[in-house]
């Protein structure tokens, strides 16, 4: 039998202490929308700078939550069969339209993916968001080619343990750095050389690599984006792609000064249809196998929603956080 209710987070205004779990009428799909039975969902740093008010094009009150992983629960023109796993993401979910911190979640079909795979909920729900996102970046972005050589600024990252793996995945040489000694030793226990980020990586990075590095994705932002553009080759590529020091603009900058000659500075940021769905059901199936971890997974049931949001904004764990709407 269907409810009529749900519990969702609501973020009312600007501020963690008016983010709340609650209940609300379950969502009905309007033509071309479908309605999602949320399993899992991945949180992200656009929920985060929607709760601390630097987000765009939001409206209150709003579900947050970019991202979502779960079956379908009724496609009222019958496209999509009830039971099938699907994800979805961005769109102007959890800004525009209520997100996927809930029970349900109803999105536009056109941003709507269809996978199958028995792995837990939690493991599932860590991998949308983020691989639409570093496989974008690898390929959009950078045009990361196997066996050339990739820096990750910011490597410890959900994101970018993400796309160092998948770069590696690809025969790729791949770099990457942490401001924190323990934050490089996981990422050298995980294949990557692992570089203490002391603000001059480019000098690092050239002693490995003296011609500098193919590619370098770029995630903590304004405050290192000079230095990884020191780090890239003749002919590289430098694809910004994150901001995790929330320096959002570049006072006074001189293009002739920051880029090297020769180095091309690209962004990347995706949405649901920049994911292939044969993308999601290879790596999920690699993950199944035994063969790709993307980042270590730490799950909150919704109820501890804002408990998740301060871990985020604390950086008190490495890897994807996931809420878990069902316990």
């Amino acid at each position: 039998m269907t409810p009529t209710t749900m519990r969702a987070a609501v973020l009312t205004a600007p501020g963690i202490d008016n983010l709340r779990v609650t209940d609300l009428p379950l969502p009905a799909p309007r033509p071309g929308w479908v309605r999602i039975r949320v399993m899992a969902f991945g949180l992200n740093r656009s929920e985060y700078h929607s709760v601390t008010g630097q987000a765009e094009g939001m409206s209150y009150p709003r579900v947050l939550g970019i991202e979502a992983a779960g079956v379908v629960d009724l496609d009222p023109e019958g496209v999509l069969a009830a039971g099938t796993q699907a994800a979805t993401m961005m769109g102007g979910m959890g800004r525009a339209f209520d997100g996927g911190y809930a029970q349900y979640v109803v999105v536009p079909r056109a941003q709507v993916i269809a996978f199958s795979s028995d792995l837990p909920w939690e493991v599932i729900g860590a991998v949308p968001e983020t691989l639409q996102t570093a496989h974008g970046s690898l390929t959009t972005g950078l045009g990361l080619g196997p066996g050339q050589s990739l820096l990750v600024r910011g490597g410890t990252s959900a994101l970018g343990l993400a796309a160092a793996a998948l770069a590696a995945d690809r025969g790729c040489r791949v770099l990457a750095t942490s401001r924190r000694e323990a934050g490089r030793v996981l990422l050298a226990s995980r294949g990557v050389e692992a570089l203490l980020d002391d603000g001059a990586v480019a000098v690092q990075v050239r002693q490995r690599l003296p011609e500098g590095a193919d590619a370098v994705l770029e995630l903590v932002g304004v405050p290192t984006l000079r230095d990884s553009l020191a780090a890239a080759a003749t002919g590289g590529t430098v694809c910004f792609a994150g901001m995790l020091s929330d320096s959002w603009t570049i006072p006074d900058f001189y293009p002739l000064d920051w880029i090297p000659t020769g180095v091309r500075l690209t962004t990347y940021s995706g949405e649901a249809r920049n994911l292939p769905a044969a993308e999601l059901q290879r790596v999920l199936d690699r993950i199944a196998a035994g063969a790709l971890e993307l980042a270590p997974v730490h799950a909150y049931p919704l109820e501890e929603i804002v408990r998740a949001q301060l871990d985020m904004a604390a950086g008190a764990h490495v890897g994807k956080l996931v809420g878990l709407p069902w316990g």
